[in-house]
């Protein structure tokens, strides 16, 4: 929680992110500025760094994992063209910022994270800020959603070395995911439609995040 004069700031730094960050990098999508607007990233951040909340870089959340820069966020969720009465999946739940993000956009979100005391932190903030569209699983990202499902929308926010059968067995039919690919230290942030059952890929940028860690993923 922030007091008042912390509020006021923030508030002052989350608009120049907008602006110098967002806007003037080529986010043009409304809804997308609008729940970056709305989500107070300070609540997701924690103190050591929350000076740093509206940075344009990650910063760290605890356990070796790490919060995404702004930019990054409003460009996978730009890239994911979310529909107001979809269902996106999540792996990696983190400490939820992306969560609450996904959560303003579409009718339900589903979100997995392999860390428990990430995903219990997770819940509590959103449940604080009235976010109810949420489910939760703690388990292996890389096999998906535990239960039978398909959805509109995924979105993998560790990197992996390919995309997950069983995540892409779970994507419907001109359905879109967006993942960053690639090796350990730097992946290329790739958006895949499902055509007649196939990924087709359209490249979006270089990145780098950390890794997913599970069967279909990384090694520990």
């Amino acid at each position: 929680m922030v007091d008042y004069d912390q509020a006021g700031r923030f508030e002052y730094a989350r608009e120049t992110m907008i602006r110098q960050h967002l806007e003037a990098r080529g986010i043009t999508d409304p809804e997308v500025l609008e729940a970056m607007r709305a989500i107070r990233r300070e609540e997701f951040v924690t103190g050591k760094y929350l000076s740093e909340a509206y940075a344009d870089r990650p910063l760290p959340i605890g356990l070796g994992q790490t919060i995404s820069q702004p930019y990054i966020v409003a460009l996978m969720t730009q890239e994911l063209r979310l529909k107001p009465d979809g269902e996106a999946l999540e792996l990696g739940t983190g400490c939820g910022y992306q969560t609450a993000i996904l959560a303003r956009l579409c009718r339900r979100v589903y979100t997995i994270e392999r860390l428990g005391q990430l995903s219990e932190s997770a819940q509590a903030i959103l449940g604080r800020l009235g976010i109810e569209n949420v489910e939760y699983f703690v388990g292996d990202g890389s096999k998906g959603w535990p239960e039978k499902k398909e959805f509109d929308r995924i979105m993998i926010t560790a990197a992996v070395p390919q995309v997950p059968q069983p995540i892409a067995e779970q994507l419907k039919e001109d359905g879109l995911l967006v993942a960053p690919v690639g090796g350990d230290f730097a992946q290329d942030l790739i958006r895949y439609r499902k055509c007649e059952g196939r990924l087709q890929p359209s490249m979006i940028c270089g990145c780098r995040f950390v890794k997913l860690i599970g069967e279909h993923g990384f090694d520990e």
